[in-house]
């Protein structure tokens, strides 16, 4: 699955003020990750608000992404829940109408189920679809973490389990994903902070949230990672550092929204709960994007 190797970008959603979905705005990112060099898209995971975008919003933003797309990039669909016989019928529904490159789900949250129950979860979707299957463990939003063990036993399971996002920041872990692993299963982080060291380990890329806004920077530090030039992928690195630490200081997606907004690609708002950036976070980012030359 080469074409998912580097960067992938989980896009964020664009809403105008009175919570419409802005379809120009979702035009618009699409555009600027396309042109910014991105190696896939990721539509309708955590940084998209999947959560509070109802199931017709839902077709919509895939639909005003893949119309913008036009087939340039890869798209991976976020099809993740805690209902499974519901994430079976999305999966199946998607793959049909849409025929995405690969389905995104995340390990199910709230219920917090038991190894055996992550690994039912995750074989119940794998037998119901042919689609290629990214799975997403993000213990500090599930309150569950799907191990080592759980994965590595579903990636040898099912050859179309092709990969992770690992957002879990347990390094062990993802290097006992990347020893023992089937060949072609890729490795992709879920934390831009460490997204460098991780491809050190043996990682295959990311799926990013910084890249929304810093798609040519984000993404050749990557691809210069992955050729094994590490000097050169670290002069890029450090100075995206802080600026990434930012974003998530009040939550994801509201820091990337509001940087978006201060780069003229899109709006800050978000449905709530979640809240708009304070204006000390806002500073801070503008003063960060200046530093690198983007303002």
């Amino acid at each position: 699955m080469r074409k998912f190797q580097g960067t992938g970008v989980a896009m964020t959603t664009a809403f105008l003020s009175d919570d419409a979905l802005d379809r120009d705005g979702i035009t618009k990112l699409t555009h600027h990750l396309v042109d910014g060099g991105v190696e896939f898209l990721v539509i309708l995971g955590t940084t998209g608000e999947a959560a509070t975008i109802s199931a017709k919003e839902q077709e919509t933003v895939v639909e005003t992404v893949m119309a913008a797309n036009a087939g340039r990039l890869p798209v991976v669909l976020g099809v993740g829940g805690n209902n499974t016989s519901e994430v079976i019928e999305k999966a199946r529904n998607w793959s049909s109408k849409y025929k995405p490159d690969a389905l995104l789900s995340v390990s199910p949250y709230y219920s917090k189920p038991s190894q055996e129950g992550i690994f039912r979860h995750f074989s119940a979707i794998a037998e119901a679809v042919t689609t290629p299957i990214i799975l997403y463990n993000v213990p500090g939003r599930t309150a569950s973490n799907m191990t080592s063990a759980t994965t590595l036993r579903l990636a040898h399971a099912y050859k179309h389990i092709i990969g992770i996002k690992e957002a879990s920041g347990l390094f062990e872990q993802a290097m006992e994903i990347i020893r023992d692993r089937p060949e072609g299963f890729l490795v992709l982080s879920g934390d831009d902070a460490i997204t460098l060291p991780l491809i050190g380990a043996g990682a295959d890329g990311v799926i990013s949230v910084v890249a929304n806004a810093l798609p040519r920077q984000f993404g050749e530090m990557v691809r210069q990672a992955l050729t094994g030039d590490f000097a050169n992928a670290r002069k890029l690195h450090y100075p995206m550092l802080r600026f990434t630490q930012q974003l998530f200081a009040e939550g994801n997606p509201v820091g990337i929204k509001s940087a978006l907004s201060l780069l003229g690609i899109g709006g800050d708002h978000v449905r709530m709960p979640l809240w708009p950036a304070s204006e000390g976070l806002r500073a801070q980012l503008q003063q960060e994007l200046s530093a690198m030359g983007m303002r």
